[in-house]
């Protein structure tokens, strides 16, 4: 049984102005104990997803299921099988970290689990808070606690929109080894992240939404293998020749192009000294996530379908 089943998952929102379909027919499972990464570009239908998921929308057709359960007609065994960690900060500002914690595991029925919030405070680094009102907290411990909250009760299935947008380094390190734990002792994590090396880091298989439509779904390793290119990067703050600008990623001064092989690379090498170009910092590897998500986004792929009701765990 899969631990997440999306089957032709729709969504249509209207209003005043016409209707938008959101998600087109979205299918593939999560299996139990997978580490899945779903990525997107902003829009193409990932938090629609995870709403539908946590019951707060409703997909216009099609099914979703937690640990078996219909997220629609068995709405309180699907929640209690979930743990998400929204992208908003959302909190009571008029408990402390140990209440709001005792609080959340009440919504679930959880008693006398104090060992465990006192696991969950040192784990994520909230120990010397605990006492502490939320409104004292910043933006990073707020997002702790929102973590903390999402898996109080010790749910099967933890969901992760965005959890480390806009934290600190040490806040990254401290969630993913914590997750990254879990994840080994069993429980099921779909993360949803812009930070493709997080991605690339943790997932075992990945699925990418565009334009509420899934255009791949694989094994990160199966991804990154199947577009397998040279990338050829460097700094310059010197226009480039227009052939490798045509196919180059330009940030700053940074510059990333992609070769097909050794003797592409000493084309591609040969014309930057042709037309004077002084590059700095050379390096010359192959394709990672980031790479391979842009290329799938800029192809214009057709949904993913082969795979897309099986995986295996991470």
């Amino acid at each position: 049984m899969p631990a997440v089943s999306f089957e032709q998952v729709h969504k249509t929102y209207s209003g005043s102005r016409g209707s938008f379909q959101a998600l087109k027919g979205v299918s593939f499972n999560i299996e139990a104990g997978e580490f899945f990464g779903l990525l997107g570009p902003n829009g193409a239908g990932k938090t629609t997803l995870i709403s539908i998921l946590a019951g707060l929308a409703r997909a216009t057709q099609g099914q979703v299921r937690v640990m078996g359960h219909d997220v629609v007609t068995d709405y309180a065994a699907a929640r209690k099988c979930l743990g998400i960690v929204p992208q908003e900060l959302v909190f009571d500002p008029f408990f402390s970290v140990r209440e709001t914690l005792r609080i959340q595991s009440g919504y679930f029925g959880v008693k006398h689990n104090e060992a465990w919030i006192d696991e969950l405070l040192q784990c994520l680094g909230l120990a010397d808070k605990a006492g502490a009102n939320m409104r004292q907290l910043s933006g990073g411990m707020k997002r702790r606690v929102l973590v903390a909250q999402a898996l109080v009760h010790k749910p099967p299935v933890i969901v992760l929109d965005e959890p480390t947008a806009g934290v600190d380094v040490e806040l990254r390190q401290t969630l993913w080894q914590f997750i990254s734990r879990l994840n080994r002792e069993g429980h099921t994590v779909l993360l949803t992240t812009h930070y493709l090396e997080e991605a690339e880091a943790l997932c075992g298989r990945i699925g990418m939404l565009k334009q509420g439509q899934l255009v791949a779904l694989d094994q990160t390793s199966a991804l990154l293998a199947g577009r397998a290119s040279t990338m050829l990067r460097f700094k310059t703050d010197a226009a480039l020749p227009p052939a490798i600008a045509a196919v180059a990623r330009v940030t700053g001064r940074i510059v990333q192009a992609k070769a097909q092989d050794a003797a592409a690379v000493e084309e591609m090498l040969a014309l930057l000294r042709t037309e004077g170009v002084k590059i700095e910092d050379l390096e010359i590897g192959r394709a990672d996530l980031e790479d391979v998500f842009l290329e799938i986004m800029q192809a214009g792929a057709a949904p993913a379908v082969a795979g897309a009701t099986a995986g295996s765990p991470a």
